[in-house]
């Protein structure tokens, strides 16, 4: 008998979620050819941002930043049950999810401000907003890695597809100790 899923990741969070993906890998690429598409890319992936950063609040109650948000004691909490391999499974992000979400979107649009900030007029040649710029492109690059462990721990953890999931949509049903 298949297993029944549920819509958890509508197609607007998992659109700018890829489309983040490519950009951001696109930007990486390109950070040090000649030309603008490095820069425009840095527009694409600011404007991703602050879709999504409207997104939180507007869209569906997973896609929803107070859905899956928790406090730090719940995250502590959470984080010493995956350490004794007893987490529950989330419907949509759990705990530690929640605040990469937090933390990747709020590196990508650092990113994004240093790297036009350092294209104005006042801060044009100077070393210090280039390396700011860099730092924090170092820094999504360790979160990233983080992200994709993270994903691919849980994923093996509660033997679901959680790559598969971004793509459909989908999730299996909750069951009776899964957090929706």
């Amino acid at each position: 008998m298949a297993q029944e899923n549920l819509a958890v990741w509508d197609w607007q969070v998992r659109l700018m979620h890829w489309t983040l993906v490519s950009c951001m890998s696109a930007a990486w690429i390109t950070s040090d050819m000649p030309g603008a598409a490095h820069e425009w890319l840095g527009y694409a992936t600011g404007t991703l941002v602050l879709l999504r950063l409207l997104w939180g609040y507007v869209g569906n109650s997973y896609a929803r930043f107070g859905q899956f948000l928790k406090p730090w004691a719940t995250t502590r909490h959470y984080f010493s049950q995956v350490l004794n391999a007893s987490a529950p499974r989330y419907l949509g992000h759990n705990p530690l999810g929640g605040w990469m979400v937090v933390a990747l979107l709020s590196c990508v649009g650092l990113l994004s401000i240093t790297g036009w900030a350092m294209n104005t007029d006042l801060l044009w040649g100077y070393a210090w907003p280039v390396r700011i710029h860099v730092a924090i492109a170092w820094l999504t690059c360790g979160l990233v890695v983080l992200h994709v462990l993270g994903v691919l721990f849980t994923s093996w953890q509660h033997k679901e597809n959680l790559v598969k999931a971004m793509f459909t949509g989908n999730k299996p049903k909750p069951g009776a100790q899964d957090v929706s």
